[in-house]
């Protein structure tokens, strides 16, 4: 690997201003300095962040390189870099840049060479979006932790900041300084079809405590966390990937619930902060998304809560903020906005074009341009991509996936898992007293793509525990003939587990489970995404919540089924009857133990 003289040689131009060395302050001259050299073009690259297929920087398999010639114009991650001079690469599973740790790591150093040999080359930022739980790019041997509903039902911001630091020192084993979370949105709306248990619950009080200590985790790790999604996405109907989502809170509901997390994000010193493509009418009555309006984004967060971080998009080939403007006229109205970095245009080339001509023309200057490039130059500098850009391949195999990584995960999950129903009490049960167990139920797609199924890592696990478990996946929409064989199955068990998904009002999954109850066997429920299926399932004896169907949130369930623990977590969002959504059936903070 190169050493860190090769690394700043290779920045002809700026080696002068990189030599400075030393830890990022903010009086650091360097960002100044590299600014004052840079072309025009260079600067409307370091806005842009993009997406490239690949898991090399200069040689993907072939599949990857017509993608890429097909969205980009370019055959490899080396030559988007030489022909726009991003300042960001965001890594996507889709894309394959994650394979695997050691992988990641050599891409990552291959984008920055790429990078540092352009001339006044300078290091990119590299992102992902790792929240956990729902949404994670970065799978095994990487750790996985809870994600954030589960952290807001173990309640400890102890473990949101170990969290953050744990998983910050791996992405950055790896060369990812940027991650795009914690979620900061407060899930107040059941029926949220985006956020849901990716937000930490639905006091905003709550929320905001653990917004602030997981941004602690990641900045002591040397990764620059991003609160999302401004100024709040958690009570919409609608998702912004596919619409235009409209939040109707008055600017007082907005100040007392939305606003919360990302004053104390701020309070906190959160390195960044993502828009979201929504409509709120009370901020901003112009019909323009978040994203795209000055009144939100320089009004309310540069001038009234007085952050002066780099401010992201979400992505912009999202339907939410493609609905009014065309391709060409969303970045540049977002720059005017207040916006620093602009997150996966759908056509970079249109794009960043279009920001180019909107200086030369004079609609957006180039002071204003140079603001958000000192940004993100500054940010750069503050994560030691200055310094050293490139990653050791030793730290790879040290750091990602570390066994006390591992434990702290499971010791961490082990204090989430809520249970919400146990009558008799059915739970814990005994290998001695129920030792032959049925798993059924949902089998959702990993969200890493390296874990589960969810039936077979609870069998497992069970099994593991003493039990004699047999794993039988149904589905999220089993058929008659399916749920005929489960009953069946249910027959030759002493008790059933089933893993329930999203439930709705009248669902064959339902079906499902009033089913396998009258069979008289024990049936023990196991919410795996949203906790609000235990209202409409209420044959079940014993419910718990998981908050997620990944293996360290599932495996955390079996112990607590078994009695290996005792159940700790209290639920962060309240769950309203089924018949009747004005009444609360389980309020927030509850949560039954042993």
């Amino acid at each position: 690997m190169p050493s860190r003289r090769t690394v700043l040689a290779a920045g002809a131009g700026v080696t002068a201003a990189l030599a400075a060395g030393g830890p990022a302050h903010a009086d650091d001259p360097r960002p100044d300095e590299l600014l004052a050299r840079m072309t025009l073009e260079e600067k409307v690259g370091q806005v842009f962040v993009s997406r490239v297929y690949g898991h090399s920087a200069t040689a993907p398999d072939q599949t990857d390189l017509d993608a890429n010639l097909g969205e980009l114009g370019v055959r490899t991650a080396a030559e988007l870099l030489a022909r726009y001079r991003l300042g960001g690469i965001i890594y996507f599973a889709w894309a394959h840049n994650t394979r695997d740790p050691q992988q990641i790591a050599d891409l990552s150093n291959g984008i920055q060479r790429a990078s540092l040999q352009q001339p006044r080359g300078l290091p990119v930022l590299i992102s992902t979006d790792q929240e956990h739980g729902a949404v994670c790019r970065v799978g095994r041997p990487a750790t996985l932790f809870p994600g954030a509903m589960a952290i807001g039902a173990g309640g400890s911001h102890a473990d949101a900041r170990t969290l953050g630091r744990l998983a910050g020192r791996e992405l950055r084993a790896m060369g990812i300084r940027q991650n795009y979370s914690p979620v900061a949105d407060v899930n107040v709306n059941p029926a949220n079809p985006v956020i849901g248990v990716r937000s930490f619950g639905a006091d905003p009080e709550a929320v905001a405590a653990l917004v602030a200590a997981e941004a602690e985790g990641y900045r002591a790790a040397g990764v620059a966390a991003t609160a999302k999604h401004f100024p709040g996405h958690g009570d919409t109907t609608v998702d912004s990937h596919t619409g235009f989502p409209v939040i109707t809170h008055s600017r007082e509901e907005w100040e007392t619930l939305d606003a919360v997390p990302f004053r104390a994000a701020i309070t906190a010193g959160v390195d960044s902060l993502m828009t979201a493509h929504i409509l709120v009418p009370s901020l901003d009555d112009s019909g323009d998304p978040a994203t795209l309006s000055r009144p939100i984004v320089t009004g309310i967060l540069r001038e009234k809560l007085g952050y002066d971080g780099v401010v992201i998009t979400d992505a912009l080939d999202m339907a939410g903020v493609r609905t009014k403007y065309g391709d060409a006229r969303v970045p540049v109205l977002a720059l005017k906005a207040g916006v620093d970095q602009l997150l996966n245009p759908p056509d970079l080339d249109v794009a960043w074009h279009a920001v180019l001509k909107a200086v030369q023309d004079g609609e957006l200057t180039e002071d204003r341009l140079d603001v958000s490039v000192l940004r993100i130059l500054r940010l750069k500098a503050r994560l030691g991509l200055l310094d050293e850009p490139y990653v050791s391949t030793a730290d790879v195999g040290r750091t990602v996936g570390a066994p006390e990584h591992l434990a702290a995960a499971d010791r961490i999950a082990e204090r989430t898992t809520t249970l919400l129903v146990n009558e008799g009490p059915l739970l814990p049960l005994s290998p001695r007293t129920h030792p032959r167990l049925l798993v059924v139920g949902a089998d959702p797609a990993s969200p890493t793509g390296t874990t589960g199924p969810p039936t077979g890592v609870l069998a497992a696990a069970l099994t593991a525990l003493g039990f004699r478990a047999t794993a039988l996946a149904t589905g999220t929409a089993p058929s008659a003939e399916t749920i005929a064989g489960a009953v069946t199955a249910a027959g030759g068990a002493d008790a059933v587990v089933v893993a329930t998904y999203n439930v709705p009002t009248a669902d064959a999954q339902r079906t499902l489970v009033d089913q396998l109850a009258a069979t008289g066997r024990p049936v023990v429920a196991v919410a795996v995404r949203n906790p609000y299926d235990v209202a409409r399932l209420p044959s079940v004896r014993a419910y718990l919540a998981a908050y997620s169907w990944t293996d360290v949130e599932l495996r955390a369930a079996a112990r607590v089924i078994a009695g290996a623990v005792a159940p700790r977590g209290k639920l962060p969002v309240p769950v309203r009857r089924a018949d009747d959504p004005t009444q609360v059936l389980y309020p927030i903070g509850h949560g039954l133990t042993y």
